[in-house]
């Protein structure tokens, strides 16, 4: 009987362990994102979703034949953007910006982000699911 209740002792402290354990993400990048698709786009911000799981940006891209095309980009959840600073403040409607991420498989006008480049130069990472959103290590940097 002793043995019995130690065993279960043993697989609750275990469980509750493992519970505990933080996640690293709900889904892959592989999953939705092509690793072989990097999109590097400039364009005017529509819209700024800070919501989670994910957040949005929203920019319209104007293509070399003139005809503008409204990108979506996912980013981290709202807590990795502020903590490398996306606002709503600093990322305002009618911002021109650069950014460089991975086009979704089916070839939407979607994509995740690795970095906002905003026109001062200023690099900041997107903190989602892309290879280097974090800044570290990103094809980008190369």
């Amino acid at each position: 009987m002793r043995i019995t209740k130690t065993l279960v002792g043993a697989a609750i402290a275990v469980g509750l362990l493992l519970a505990a354990a933080p996640v690293k993400a709900h889904h892959a990048f592989a999953a939705a994102f092509d690793d072989h698709k990097p999109i590097n786009l400039q364009g005017t911000v529509t819209k700024v979703e800070l919501v989670n799981p994910h957040s949005w940006l929203w920019l319209d891209v104007k293509g070399a034949d003139g005809t503008v095309t409204n990108w979506g980009i996912e980013g981290g959840p709202p807590t990795n953007l502020f903590r490398n600073g996306i606002t709503k403040a600093s990322l305002p409607i009618g911002t021109e910006i650069k950014l460089f991420g991975y086009q979704v498989k089916s070839g939407e006008t979607k994509g995740v982000g690795v970095f906002v480049e905003y026109p001062d130069g200023r690099k900041v990472f997107m903190g989602g699911s892309a290879p280097g959103a974090n800044g570290q290590g990103s094809p980008a940097q190369k």
